[in-house]
């Protein structure tokens, strides 16, 4: 089938482009940390320039990493516990040849100029790389210019409508990796493997949309299929008698909470009360009216509690807006 015509067309001014990208597209790098035990230095090095007798030295300790050599990093004595008999003894080594060879590729973004994975780049087969030349992360904010949908923007916002709802809730500290260990890098819901970290969502046991944080001891780790069934729900709206009382265990949160009825983070609603958080909180999110009214209304609804009252400084005229859709979503 042939290739749909072009409707758009990007057109580039003032291109960033450092030197040291320059005709490196397709240029793959095996990048390892110095083998020295001492050193941290990372090196990066040209795969095409590998060859079978390669030396490489390193610019910050001196170490040299040559094609036959081995790093020992312990000498080892294996004995026959029955016996109480030596078997062998000898040196713990790798050799330099494996420890390169499993070193892993990257290329540099011929748009962001950063030196990155081959898997941050899309496959693309005529290319000699076998990879595009752009990043992931840059194919998709070009392909938002090019087809007007603007994913940088839309991405923006949803930060800051985020941050609105951190600064209510407060900055919960997470760790996904102690969150991962305490569910066995296993889904929650059905035990599938999730030890891949690509793999696996962070779940609001309790909906952030009521306000509650996310934090390393209440996150649930979930597979992408039952964190996007279960969503915003409350946890009583998705789990069984059984599995709250699991989830009571792996998160802290009491289980009477966990089974009782969805209901607003009472932290929240006090730290609403203050009129100096209140009017701070209006004025940082203007630009987002809509998101608060939002939080506003499923408040007032759910508890009674009008934290628009709060405030001396809002205008009748956003009230009265907000009143109107409260209206409008009850009809």
């Amino acid at each position: 089938m042939a290739r749909r015509k072009a409707y758009t067309e990007v057109k580039k001014f003032d291109q960033v482009r450092a030197a040291h990208v320059k005709d490196m597209g397709d240029v793959v790098f095996k990048v390892f940390q110095c083998f020295n035990p001492e050193c941290q230095e990372i090196i990066a090095v040209r795969e095409d320039t590998l060859g079978e007798d390669f030396e490489l030295q390193c610019p910050a300790c001196g170490y040299v990493h040559r094609m036959g050599d081995a790093q020992k990093f312990y000498d080892y004595e294996l004995w026959n516990t029955t016996t109480n008999s030596k078997i062998e003894d000898g040196s713990f080594e790798i050799l330099i040849d494996d420890y390169v060879a499993e070193a892993m590729q990257y290329k540099y973004c011929i748009i962001c100029n950063a030196l990155k994975p081959l898997e941050a780049f899309h496959k693309h087969a005529p290319r000699k790389s076998g990879r595009q030349g752009e990043c992931r992360l840059c194919k998709t904010v070009y392909n938002g210019i090019k087809n007007q949908t603007r994913i940088t923007d839309q991405h923006r916002e949803a930060a800051q409508k985020r941050r609105l709802y951190l600064d209510i809730t407060g900055p919960g500290k997470i760790d996904s990796g102690l969150v991962r260990k305490r569910f066995d890098n296993k889904c929650f819901k059905c035990g599938c493997d999730l030890s891949n970290p690509k793999e696996g969502h962070l779940d609001h046991t309790l909906p952030v949309s009521l306000l509650w944080p996310l934090t390393t001891d209440n996150a649930t780790l979930l597979c992408g299929l039952h964190n996007g069934q279960k969503s915003g729900s409350w946890p009583s709206d998705y789990y069984s008698d059984a599995e709250l009382k699991r989830l009571a265990i792996s998160t802290g949160v009491p289980y009477e909470t966990l089974r009782g009825p969805a209901h607003i983070n009472p932290d929240a609603l006090k730290a609403l009360n203050n009129k100096v958080f209140v009017d701070q909180l209006l004025a940082k999110y203007a630009a987002y009216i809509d998101e608060i009214i939002k939080v506003r209304n499923r408040i007032l609804k759910m508890t009674g509690f009008d934290f628009f009252s709060v405030s001396t400084s809002i205008s009748k005229s956003i009230i009265e807006q907000a009143d109107k859709q409260l209206g409008s979503a009850a009809s």
